[in-house]
């Protein structure tokens, strides 16, 4: 039977369609898509499918994605140092194991209830829809699977935009989400993002009319954007954490905190111990037990080189963030012990490896008059971004004192400074801390928005 042009132009279309449907097919593996507006239309329709799923149903992907966190976590611990230069692979190990056990999930979304004559009020934690996320490089896994427990958890699907220096372990967790949610019999591209993701996806997700909600977790230029974007936004920014101690301080556990809290992932979390603020009375004493806790006390000739190579007038020097004590010392022809941690040094609150944020695990150590002093000094190195701050003392006085005055999100008192996400400590684990925004640390009831349902005169069977 012949074929007339105009049949054969239908097929030819017809394959032609086909094939370019094929071909956009396979350029989105499991939430990963080319063009950003593609992503975000994906999540729109996961989260039409996640809207109408039972909290039962939710709570299921959540509990397979903190399986997947478990079994993932020395691949994923091992990906991000390789990729990131940043960091220890035995400590990114713990911080998996860590957001998948402690993290919030459905049982963070809570009803309130008012019952009376006039009838029936409840106050229901509803999705946002379409959550934009802006993640980090120095936690770049960790934060994806968080958010993503903490955001699913509460009804939302998630747009990733992810450091362009972690691309790989970023699009690994993300592919992980989906995987999670595919296998308990949920929709894919609950978690999404883009093949590269660079500065114009960012735009355009931040702009995207179907994104009510953006929290960024990053420095503070990246939070300035995202408050300036003219939607809802949480932001997680800088911090400098200062850790006071005080003559009443258990001083050779408050030596062995300080340098466990400091050296863990390489000082890369947020909340880690930066700096030292110690009462004169018993700073040498704090001094000799970080020394034995495995401290290198820098000369005034090697401060001055650290200083040269960490710092650029840009900011901090990539190549120096999240490496090991042994190599930062190394940049400098300085050859280090073995059993070496951290580098130790004593100055003034102004010496620019002291004031400034550094994520490397390089301790200055300034020195107070008294508890006044002292508790001055620590809130001026804050620099008022109220994000976290850690102090060793027995006097209940002086910490309260402390926490008043430096006002952070996270105060910790006679711990490493990792007990704040509770890891030897109590309470819920995050990776995005929201001091800039106030919502302090985010769990899934941070990305919910408040609905009040009333039945007057009705429903109150008391």
């Amino acid at each position: 039977m012949a074929v007339d042009q105009e049949q054969l132009q239908q097929i030819v279309a017809a394959v032609v369609a086909k094939l370019q449907a094929e071909e956009k097919t396979s350029k989105t593996t499991l939430g990963i898509f080319e063009d950003m507006n593609d992503a975000v239309a994906a999540a729109k329709e996961a989260q039409k499918v996640m809207q109408k799923m039972p909290m039962d149903f939710r709570e299921k992907i959540v509990t397979n994605i903190r399986k997947k966190s478990h079994e993932h976590a020395e691949i994923l611990a091992k990906l991000a140092v390789e990729e990131t230069g940043m960091g220890n692979v035995g400590d990114k190990i713990l911080k998996h194991h860590l957001l998948a056990e402690r993290t919030p999930g459905t049982e963070d979304i809570t009803t309130t209830a008012w019952s009376g004559d006039r009838g029936l009020t409840l106050i229901e934690m509803g999705p946002f829809g379409v959550i934009g996320a802006i993640t980090p490089c120095t936690n770049p896994s960790e934060t994806i699977l968080c958010n993503s427990i903490g955001m699913i958890a509460g009804g939302n699907t998630v747009v990733f935009c992810p450091h362009p220096a972690a691309i790989k372990t970023s699009q690994y967790a993300i592919k992980l989400v989906n995987e999670a949610s595919i296998e308990a019999g949920g929709p894919e591209n609950i978690a999404v993002s883009v093949t590269k993701p660079t500065m114009e996806a960012s735009k355009i997700m931040m702009a995207h009319k179907d994104i009510p909600l953006i929290a960024a977790t990053g420095g503070p230029g990246v939070v300035t954007t995202v408050l300036s974007s003219g939607k809802r936004g949480i932001g997680a920014g800088a911090g400098n954490p200062p850790v006071l101690v005080d003559d009443t301080a258990d001083i050779a556990k408050a030596a062995k905190d300080i340098i466990n809290g400091c050296t863990f992932d390489n000082n890369l979390p947020c909340i880690a111990e930066k700096e030292v603020v110690a009462l004169d009375s018993i700073a040498d004493e704090l001094m000799y037990h970080m020394i034995e806790e495995g401290c290198y006390v820098a000369s005034k000739e090697e401060q001055e080189k650290l200083a040269a190579t960490v710092l650029t007038p840009k900011g901090l020097n990539r190549k120096c963030v999240g490496r090991d004590a042994k190599t930062l010392l190394s940049m400098i022809g300085v050859t280090a012990p073995e059993q070496i941690r951290c580098i130790i040094f004593e100055g003034e609150k102004e010496h620019p490896l002291i004031s400034e944020e550094l994520m490397m695990p390089i301790l200055g150590i300034v020195r107070a008059k008294n508890i006044d002093d002292a508790i001055e000094k620590a809130v001026w190195l804050e620099h008022g971004n109220r994000h976290s701050a850690h102090m060793h003392s027995k006097n209940v006085e002086n910490l309260t004192r402390f926490g008043k005055a430096i006002d952070t999100a996270i105060f910790v008192k006679n711990a490493p400074s990792y007990a704040a996400l509770g890891f030897g400590g109590e309470g819920f684990c995050t990776f995005t801390i929201a001091s800039r925004t106030g919502e302090g640390l985010t769990s899934a009831s941070t990305f919910t928005k408040r609905k009040r349902c009333v039945m007057s005169d009705s429903l109150c069977v008391r």
